[in-house]
Formats: C-alpha cells, structure tokens, sequence
C-alpha cells in the first residue's frame, strides 16, 4: 500500500461466442456464451475509511455522475448488506474503452465486491457475493468467480471451463456501442437453438448475434472486423464494437501484426487461466 490505497486488477473479457436462444417473460434474453478473461484491465485502487463514506475520487467516465458509478453502487450494496460501518475511497485507473464488450464496468464492480469483502474483514464466500454482483449487472458474476466460464441465462448460470493456452489481437473500432439499442433491434437474431458445450470444444464457429446488427450500423466494426479478418477469424466481444483474433502462441499474434492497417488501434493480449484479481488476491 502506498498512502493508504490498494491496488486491485479488474481484468477485461472477451465473449467466445454469444447466440441467444429465446426471450423470458421479464423481456430479458436467454443467452449462451463462453467469457474468457484477460492478463490486461483496469486497476482499482481503494483507500479504507473509518466515517462510513463512500467517495469516488479521480477521473469519470463521461456522462456517468458518482452515484450510478457500478464501483460507487457495489460499495454500497456490500456496505448496506453487510452492516458496516466502514467507507472507502475508490480510484480507477481506466484502461478498459467503454461501448467495447470487454465487460469494463462489470469487472470494475466485480473488484470491489471482492477487496471490500477482505479489507473491510467479511470473509463471504464468493458465490454469495457473485449472487450480490447479479444485482449490479449481468456480467459481474463471473469477474467474481475469478474463472472463465460457459454462462446461460442471462450470463448468470456460469460453469467453470478449461480453456488453452491463447494470444488475443484485440481491436477497439473507436465506437462506443449501446446495450439497449441492440437488444431492441428488429434484425436481431433471438431464437437461435440452443448449443452444448461440445459444440464450442469442437471448434466449431459459433458467431456472435449482435455482429451483423454492429456491421450494419456501425462502418467503423464493419472495417475493422474486415481488416481482421486479413489474419485470422475476426470475432465481436459481447455487445460491444470491440474485435479480436484468436492465435494460440504470442509468436502467432506477434507474426500477424503487420498484416494489419497501420491506423487500427490494436493491442495484444494474453488469455487468463486464473482471473489475475484472484492470483492478487493468493499473494496476500
């Protein structure tokens, strides 16, 4: 610690694949994907006070005023659920673009539920605070749980998989793209059957449903999974524009790079066995 703060990983994801399968009664999507978490992300650095006080200190995310901040309400949920009487002070080092499907804002939340948890002395297990994610967001569950997952539902009902070794090229088009509207969308693909694990083990391209509406929408997605697609299977990340390749050594990645346009905004990145939050975690 230096001052009194903390520093905590929250690791971005990608989506392997994402279909949806039907539409429930309360008008949420049954979905099926595979998260896969990521060795880049945002940092969360936390600094415990003793008056109660939730502040959030720092740059904002545009637009976004402190009390609808995910990591301002996962404080306070844990903090009215739990009874205590302890604050935090709560910095982050945004690294994560927003609008992109890398799961920012989720894996943000995900990180203070869990170093809150240790550094205000609560000791829960992580499934009881996944559940208490779920009230945040979709996808804040499995950035608690720490491991890449197949997920049902609405990304809730998660089974934990092994998944090889992998190098990401990861493209950000530069797009902020919207949940709402895409899930509205008329073009969408909602009744898709639903696929076993197998399926995905196979190897089988499974596609992502939100891709030809993004493509449509947005020519900056649509050019940038084309130039992609110049070195590998182009793939959108959940509901977002962000694009990546999938390569099964760094060498790989590294060899694809200048097949690329030189003004794509790319990054390579390493897959996660172990969400890196956990492995911090491991070393206290």
């Amino acid at each position: 610690m230096t001052g009194g703060w903390s520093r905590w990983p929250a690791p971005a994801k990608l989506n392997l694949f994402l279909r949806i399968t039907g539409r429930r009664p309360d008008g949420y999507h049954e979905l099926q994907t595979v998260f896969r978490l990521l060795e880049w992300g945002d940092r969360i650095h936390l600094r415990l006070r003793d008056d109660g006080a939730i502040r959030r200190e720092g740059a904002r995310v545009a637009g976004v005023d402190d009390e609808s901040d995910l990591t301002v309400r996962a404080a306070r949920l844990l903090q009215t659920d739990a009874n205590v009487s302890k604050g935090i002070d709560i910095r982050i080092e945004k690294r994560i673009p927003t609008g992109g499907g890398f799961g920012g804002g989720s894996s943000d939340a995900a990180t203070v539920l869990v170093a809150l948890n240790r550094l205000w002395g609560l000791n829960r297990p992580l499934a009881g605070l996944a559940r208490l994610g779920l009230r945040l967001g979709a996808d804040v569950p499995v950035f608690v749980l720490g491991r890449n997952a197949w997920a049902e539902g609405v990304g809730e009902r998660l089974e934990p998989v092994d998944l090889p070794p992998a190098w990401y090229v990861v493209a950000e088009p530069g797009v902020h793209s919207a949940t709402g509207p895409l899930f509205a969308s008329p073009d969408l693909t909602r009744d898709s059957p639903p696929l076993k694990m197998a399926d995905f083990v196979s190897g089988a391209r499974l596609g992502n449903a939100f891709e030809p509406v993004l493509r449509a929408r947005e020519p900056a997605v649509d050019a940038c999974l084309a130039a992609l697609s110049q070195v590998g299977q182009a793939r959108l990340t959940g509901t977002g524009s962000g694009c990546f390749v999938e390569f099964a050594t760094r060498e790989s990645a590294e060899a694809a790079l200048p097949g690329l346009p030189g003004d794509l905004r790319v990054r390579l990145v390493r897959g996660a066995q172990v969400s890196p939050l956990h492995r911090a975690l491991a070393e206290l």
